[in-house]
């Protein structure tokens, strides 16, 4: 961003840093290993957008070195979030909850502020949503998303090509229906048999646009012996709102979810989604100095799985088969596998993915060779930063046309849509979808 620019979307901090916050910053031992595999050095080679960079900012600005507009703001807001940086940090610094710590202290100019808020309310609030989600699914279906995204410029060609990659390529029919009509949470379970219960995160993005995911969540949870069970009251996971340092509306969703998912009596809250199953997973973090409702955060992240953990264990129960017990068909073809950031470096979740997907028959499956790097998408990043974002999503368009693959998978929305809006553009029709939803094909 040129500098000029810097006054007109930044102001000052909102309010000072914790002490926990500091001695977070003081855990960095300024080795450098985060440097090489952060996306943003890799293209802009300046240190400030590296971690090891970005955090000395974050420190200085704590001490009052630095002024907290300008150049320390710039170089926060170019960060993806990604967190890689994290899997290679030896002293184990929490790169990602002091990101979002130190955004929340920007205080953005008011005409930043307003369309960040109106653009997270469009998304996350019910009452603004279900009319979002209502006309993006109209222009989805037909077909006006893809046509007017191929020849749009700038950013309303690109959210036009981020909605058509959402459009399921399977079709709807039977996806579009529950695998069976869950419990509600305060019924009492059936203890009948052994089958163990869970509760679906529903979330926004997913329910508003991705309800075929939920579909084939369902309908592989139940063949593998999961019973659901509803948790009405639940919100959007509140990850996008702490990725734009809206940490106080990030806790209030996230007390919404604690609390809904609090009277289910389930043995597991599953997430198809990584982006959010992250976040869930971040709750203690963001209640690190809320006694009460840290505890209550903690034993809440404490039975959420990602939808593939769950299928990987059955597996590993059945000795490799329950994946594919039943299922009708062989689906014949290559799969390139993409690593969500927030299920690889969040959360820790490595093989399960690719586990699950080279147990299905007929499938030759791989993991992209920059499958643990970015995709360049993170949330809203892509819209608010294109160029560098289409940068780092470079990479991977070039190893999907390559590879001859028949099918992309990737279990996060963002990167389905980001690297499927890329093909759209590049015009090529591979179809980015979830690895759940290949599983569900496989059943037929």
């Amino acid at each position: 961003m040129p500098e000029a620019a810097i006054g007109e979307e930044y102001g000052t901090v909102s309010q000072a840093p914790s002490r926990i916050t500091e001695e977070l910053l003081g855990a960095c031992v300024h080795c450098g290993f985060c440097v090489p595999v952060c996306p943003t050095w890799d293209i802009l080679r300046e240190e400030n957008d590296s971690p090891r960079g970005r955090l000395y900012l974050m420190l200085a600005e704590a001490d009052g070195r630095v002024d907290p507009a300008g150049a320390f703001a710039v170089h926060l807001d170019r960060c993806l979030g990604c967190r890689a940086c994290e899997s290679v940090c030896p002293a184990g610094v929490p790169y990602g909850h002091l990101l979002e710590q130190a955004r929340a202290r920007i205080r953005r100019r008011p005409a930043t502020r307003r369309r960040q808020r109106w653009v997270l309310s469009a998304l996350t609030r019910p009452d603004a949503s279900k009319l979002t989600y209502a006309a993006a699914r109209f222009l989805r279906s037909t077909g006006l998303a893809g046509g007017l995204g191929r020849l749009l410029p700038g950013r309303a060609g690109q959210l036009l090509r981020l909605l058509a990659a959402t459009r399921p390529a399977f079709g709807l029919g039977a996806s579009s229906l529950r695998a069976q009509p869950p419990r509600l949470g305060d019924d009492p379970p059936d203890k009948d048999d052994d089958r163990e219960t869970y509760a679906l995160l529903t979330g926004c993005v997913m329910e508003g646009l991705f309800e075929h995911v939920h579909a084939a969540t369902r309908r592989s949870l139940a063949r593998s012996g999961y019973d659901e069970v509803e948790a009405p009251g639940q919100a959007c996971c509140g990850a996008l709102h702490a990725h734009a340092g809206q940490l106080d509306e990030a806790r209030q969703h996230a007390r919404r979810n604690i609390e809904a998912f609090e009277r289910t009596d389930c043995d597991w809250v599953v997430t198809n989604s990584a982006g959010c199953g992250a976040g869930l997973k971040d709750y203690p973090a963001w209640f690190a100095q809320e006694p009460d409702w840290l505890e209550r955060a903690e034993a809440l992240t404490g039975r959420v799985r990602d939808v593939t953990e769950i299928l990987a264990v059955e597996l590993e129960r059945s000795g490799g088969g329950s994946a594919t017990a039943g299922a009708t068909r062989a689906i014949e073809g290559r799969v390139g596998y993409d690593a969500p950031c927030h299920l690889h470096h969040a959360q820790g979740v490595l093989d399960q993915p690719l586990d699950v997907l080279r147990a299905l028959p007929g499938l030759e499956v791989e993991a992209l060779p920059s499958s643990a790097h970015c995709c360049g998408g993170a949330g809203m990043y892509n819209l608010e930063h294109p160029e560098l974002a289409d940068l780092v999503r470079a990479t991977k368009l070039g190893e999907i046309q390559r590879g001859g693959y028949d099918w992309i998978a990737t279990g996060n929305p963002g990167c389905i849509m980001y690297l499927g809006a890329g093909l759209l553009r590049a015009g090529d029709r591979t179809p980015v979808v979830h690895p759940v939803e290949l599983v569900d094909r496989a059943w037929g």
